[in-house]
């Protein structure tokens, strides 16, 4: 490579190579990185659960053996106050018994008076103070009796005021039950959401794997076509030097036939001056049909100069506008180039194959094919478009060749060869004309006898048009391989173009696809985050509810028992 460029002074083809495929890598890289991160905290969270899971457990077993100890609690003062309430059934009994007896006793104190008034004075005192003893007694016995009440009062509060502890120790227990139930709700989401994430790295990695392998595949194609741009760099400055080369042999070889033109012109002259010298007058002079005719002939090669004239100001004209508008697609054609070249490529194998046989395709026919000049019709002549043809198919050829390393010095000589020879035949065709010019001399020196020469020079010369027209078109066409694009190729360009446009659109449409897989799973992913915050709201409103109920028949049996209290005082 260093060789070659030194050979042929190639300049370094700069070489600009945008890796989006590497962007998107780092791209999905980051987003690992940031699954990975969710993760860690997701897993720090289940283990900071478990732990309170593991808390509120050992909570709610002190408080079962709380709440065991409190209904051992409750049984016993339930069974004593069965035994008081029995006790206080028979002190309720003989206090009626009393006052039955009191009764009896006040019935016969008054029946004793009745007596005492109808018969003899009996002592009072022997009958009352017996009676008065035993009322005493029984007077004792009733206010140990409402002593024993009391304290029965005093007990049954103390055992309400431990009932509603125990209510409210149970209340906060299901309270911690039912957060506990939605913590290992919470856990089983959570469960959920940590294997969704897992498939999801899964997939990731999967893809991750799938662009490594489509960016190394990429990177070979990228070498390869690096390569071929690098040959066909080279190849490219040795045909410039070539055909700067050629150039300026070109431009000897006019200056070479314009000083032989002067010279057979001037020798032309010096010949018809020696052959008037010994002529007679009469022979010297011209006739009037050979001034007339040579008068005719200067018209018409005067009318096909002009003719000249305009065809090649109009060929000037047709091709600017055709290098701009070739250079204005040149320009969408680099734009489409460069958008294909920031999308990512698709990772079979077959399509980077077809991409790359595209892309060598281009390169032949964009440096092989030669440019049709707008002043040359498509269909003027069977022999001229044979010979584009022929042109055509040895320039494929060629430039296949110079694709290959082996062939580069083939290409070198064969194109020098076709130059030399397209030199060649313009300078034939510029030969031609002097002669015209110098047989015109000769007609002037003697008509009669070169009439056959004439025709003959006439159907030269209109050759000579015809061929200098083919010799133009074909100049132009060399001059302007380098602006002009053939109709064939632009053609090729626009169906490659066409075709990445095409591969771009259903990349476009394949990561558009992924995005709103993405976003479905986002949606999904706050769906369930909304239900599970409308399932907590409806167990928050439910345990309200529970609890609103628990209250009203706790306010329910208070008041029966507080009637029933009640109740009893008054008997």
């Amino acid at each position: 490579m260093v060789a070659s460029e030194d050979i042929y002074g190639g300049e370094e083809v700069s070489l600009v190579q945008p890796d989006p495929v590497g962007l998107q890598i780092d791209r999905l890289q980051n987003q690992l990185t940031e699954k990975v991160k969710e993760l860690a905290t997701c897993q720090s969270e289940i283990k900071a659960l478990r732990a309170t899971e593991a808390k509120k457990d050992k909570a709610i077993e002190e408080l079962r053996n709380e709440v065991g100890k409190l209904d051992d609690k409750l049984r016993l003062t339930e069974d004593h106050l069965k035994h008081k309430k029995l006790e206080i059934k028979k002190l309720t009994e003989e206090k009626k018994d009393a006052l039955a007896a009191q009764y009896a006793a006040e019935a016969t104190l008054r029946r004793l008076h009745a007596d005492q008034k109808e018969d003899d004075f009996v002592p009072l005192e022997s009958v009352i103070t017996p009676l008065e003893a035993e009322i005493k007694m029984y007077r004792n016995e009733i206010a140990s009796l409402q002593e024993d009440k009391k304290a029965l009062e005093r007990l049954t509060k103390s055992k309400e005021a431990a009932l509603l502890e125990a209510e409210k120790i149970l209340r906060s227990a299901l309270e911690r039950v039912l957060i506990v139930e939605e913590v290992q709700n919470e856990n089983f989401d959570l469960k959920r959401q940590i294997e969704i994430c897992q498939e999801e790295n899964k997939i990731l990695e999967k893809t991750h794997r799938q662009k490594i392998l489509e960016v190394e595949k990429l990177s070979q194609t990228i070498h390869e076509l690096e390569e071929v741009i690098l040959s066909s760099g080279v190849n490219a400055n040795a045909v410039r030097d070539y055909q700067r080369q050629i150039s300026e042999l070109q431009e000897e070889k006019r200056t070479l036939e314009r000083e032989l033109a002067r010279v057979k012109v001037s020798a032309n002259r010096v010949a018809t001056v020696v052959a008037n010298e010994w002529k007679d007058e009469n022979d010297k002079v011209m006739p009037v049909k050979q001034w007339l005719e040579e008068r005719r002939i200067m018209q018409a090669e005067m009318q096909r100069l002009k003719d000249k004239l305009a065809i090649s100001e109009r060929t000037a004209k047709a091709e600017s506008q055709l290098k701009d508008k070739l250079k204005m697609r040149l320009k969408t054609l680099e734009e489409g180039l460069k958008h294909f070249s920031n999308n990512p490529v698709s990772s079979n194998s077959g399509s980077a194959k077809s991409e790359k046989y595209k892309i060598l395709s281009f390169l032949t026919t964009n440096g092989g094919l030669r440019n049709r000049c707008t002043s040359q019709p498509r269909g003027s002549t069977n022999g001229s478009s044979l010979f584009q043809k022929s042109n055509a198919k040895s320039n494929t050829e060629s430039v296949t060749e110079s694709l290959i390393p082996g062939s580069i010095m083939k290409k070198k000589y064969g194109t020098a060869e076709n130059v030399l020879k397209k030199g060649i035949w313009a300078s034939r065709h510029k030969v031609a004309d002097s002669d015209e010019k110098e047989n015109e001399m000769q007609v002037n020196a003697g008509m009669n006898l070169n009439k056959c020469n004439d025709k003959k020079e006439a159907a030269e010369i209109k050759t000579s048009v015809d061929v200098d027209d083919d010799s133009k078109s074909n100049s132009c066409n060399d001059l302007g391989s380098n602006d002009v694009v053939s109709g064939f190729l632009y053609d090729r360009l626009q169906k490659e173009v066409i075709n990445l446009r095409k591969s771009c659109e259903i990349k476009e449409s394949n990561l558009y696809t992924k995005d709103e897989e993405i976003k479905m799973l986002t949606k999904k992913v706050d769906a369930l985050t909304k239900a599970m915050e409308i399932e907590w709201k409806k167990m928050k409103r439910e345990a309200a509810a529970r609890e609103k109920e628990a209250a009203s028949t706790k306010s329910d049996d208070n008041r029966k028992l507080r009637r029933s209290n009640s109740s009893r005082r008054m008997i």
